[in-house]
């Protein structure tokens, strides 16, 4: 299936490992030039070396530590300087924060600006580029509406969502579509380390979800591809569950 990507660039945050790092590779291999960014450079410059140059697309990678003030800014310039213009955005850096009822200030302000301030940062310093050209894709990867726990990730990415909806308005008319995914249970390292055994993967899936088994990253990076592509010109301002139906909310 021709996705109409090759030729495309994009800018691909949180590109070492999970979801992003497999988002990146599929782009790359549909004909992408990719920036893939992670603090971890050195597992992104890996991938890129694993990408075949024959497929015409390839990774560059991009160091940046989204906790330091400025540096969403800093690397959408310098995105863009490398790439000329950017046609997608993938926001997948972030992580989970788990935080007691005492939580302080500070706990709360770390997780809400890794997993909110930061993509809305990164994002409105792109969007400028793309609404010059007249296309663009944002996709930003969240999390579950279902919390079963204080995180402020969660509460960060419930923030993802109602800026993206918002967003999503303001740029359709000029050719730039906005989404957000919300990954399940899908097999990456944050995944692995709270079930860490076959025995436990396996108990909660019985549980949790009727698929019957946790996600692969090239499951839900292949819902981002679509997002990403010229096929998807008509979603826009949606919130898409990839969990194996886990999900208990009709909509």
């Amino acid at each position: 299936m021709d996705w109409g990507l090759k030729g495309k660039t994009a800018l691909v945050t949180g590109a070492s490992q999970g979801i992003g790092r497999t988002t990146a590779k599929l782009l790359a291999q549909e004909g992408v030039t990719v920036i893939g960014v992670a603090r971890r450079e050195e597992l992104v410059q890996q991938l890129a070396a694993e990408i075949s140059e024959d497929c015409g697309g390839k990774i560059i990678a991009l160091c940046a530590d989204f906790s330091i003030d400025g540096e969403s800014e800093r690397v959408a310039k310098e995105a863009e300087k490398m790439l000329g213009h950017i046609d997608i955005l993938i926001n997948a850096a972030g992580g989970s924060r788990p935080v007691p009822f005492d939580a302080t200030k500070d706990q709360w302000l770390e997780g809400m600006t890794l997993n909110f301030f930061r993509i809305r940062e990164l994002t409105h310093s792109i969007v400028p580029g793309m609404q010059k050209q007249g296309w663009g894709r944002i996709v930003t990867f969240t999390g579950t509406s279902e919390p079963r726990m204080l995180n402020a990730a969660f509460t960060a990415k419930a923030a993802v969502h109602v800026w993206a909806k918002a967003l999503s308005r303001d740029v359709a008319p000029n050719g730039v579509t906005v989404n957000c995914l919300q990954p399940g249970r899908i097999r990456t390292e944050q995944i692995q380390k709270r079930y860490p055994t076959l025995e436990s993967e396996l108990e909660y899936s019985r549980q949790e979800i009727p698929v019957g088994r946790f996600g692969t990253t090239e499951e839900i990076a292949a819902v981002a591809l679509f997002f990403s592509s010229p096929l998807s010109s008509y979603v826009t301002g949606t919130v898409i569950p990839v969990d194996g139906g886990s999900s208990r909310f009709a909509f």
